[in-house]
């Protein structure tokens, strides 16, 4: 007897395995997945500019680092005692302003780097609402708590998205035409929107990403936000917010992930690196004991192991 509607999800070539590199973009879901792959040691880059809801914000990103552009005082803006960049999450911004300029060129650098070397490409796309900048124009990635009058609030049709999903394969697929991208919608309801508002803009997204990746053989979709709508659809796999995807949740649509993208020789790895990884948080009652010093020197040697087989793989 099944209980619940399960969404069939297709396998995957081109799958993930330890020499495989990835870069994921995006919302905060992509940033799950980033703990998760960083947790089992795969190689990847997550989010440089941080979190980016929406698919014009990756874009900027991406467009710019092919252009190898060169970030001046002129892309920032002062507020609250802060430099900003309107193209960067909040988490970036700095009271020095020559800090700020310094890392966003070295995240540009680091992300056309990445991506001349990658083997997959995660975009995880949060919301079509967008504010734009009355004073540039621009769709920024991030108001930074900057008065509301400043920007105009919009909801980006689905084929004005279209164009800015096909304008990001076009730019990958000119660094290398072999790499696989994999596009997924964030499950977490974006309601200060608006109920029905968040549907709207899920709906666009959706629409959206299935019109484009439909002409480019080297991008798929990955179900996370049906596998939440559908299969998850009750409230004890949230947080309390009720609007966030909880632990549980994560570790569900993340297995599926594994089962649909992770190539079967990693898993073995996988697994000793999850039984190390809780080996490690291990705290002992007798430090000094003799059985507690074979233990870590079992761990020792685990580890070496590991970076003999992957040099990547590091432990604290």
């Amino acid at each position: 007897m099944k209980l619940q509607t399960q969404v069939p999800i297709p396998d995957e070539q081109s799958k993930i395995d330890y020499a495989s590199k990835l870069v994921l973009m995006g919302s905060c879901f992509s940033e799950n997945i980033g703990e998760k792959l960083a947790y089992y040691k795969f190689q990847q880059l997550q989010n440089p500019f941080g979190i980016l809801f929406h698919p014009f914000a990756i874009e900027n990103l991406i467009e710019k680092a092919v252009q190898k552009y060169v970030y001046s005082e002129e892309d920032l803006i002062f507020h609250n005692e802060q430099w900003h960049c309107l193209d960067a999450h909040s988490k970036l911004s700095s009271s020095n302003k020559n800090e700020l300029l310094q890392y966003l060129n070295d995240a540009l650098k680091q992300t056309i780097s990445w991506l001349k070397e990658a083997s997959h490409v995660v975009f995880t796309f949060g919301t079509s609402w967008m504010y734009q900048h009355k004073s540039t124009g621009k769709y920024v990635a991030n108001c930074h708590k900057i008065p509301q009058r400043d920007f105009n609030k919009k909801l980006i049709s689905a084929e004005q998205i279209q164009g800015s999903i096909q304008n990001t394969l076009q730019l990958l697929q000119q660094i290398d035409p072999k790499l696989k991208v994999i596009i997924t919608i964030s499950p977490v309801r974006h309601l200060k929107d608006g109920f029905v508002e968040n549907q709207q803009s899920k709906a666009a997204l959706i629409t959206a990403v299935h019109q484009s990746i439909s002409s480019v053989k080297q991008s798929t979709y990955f179900p996370s936000y049906e596998l939440m709508m559908d299969e998850l659809r009750d409230y004890r796999f949230y947080k309390r917010d009720m609007l966030h995807p909880n632990a549980l949740a994560i570790d569900y649509i993340w297995q599926h992930f594994v089962d649909t993208w992770v190539d079967a020789s990693a898993l073995p790895v996988m697994k000793k690196i999850e039984t190390l990884q809780k080996n490690l948080k291990h705290k002992a009652f007798h430090p000094n004991s003799e059985a507690h010093q074979k233990f870590l020197a079992k761990l020792e040697k685990q580890k070496a192991e590991l970076k003999a087989q992957y040099a990547h793989i590091q432990f604290p």
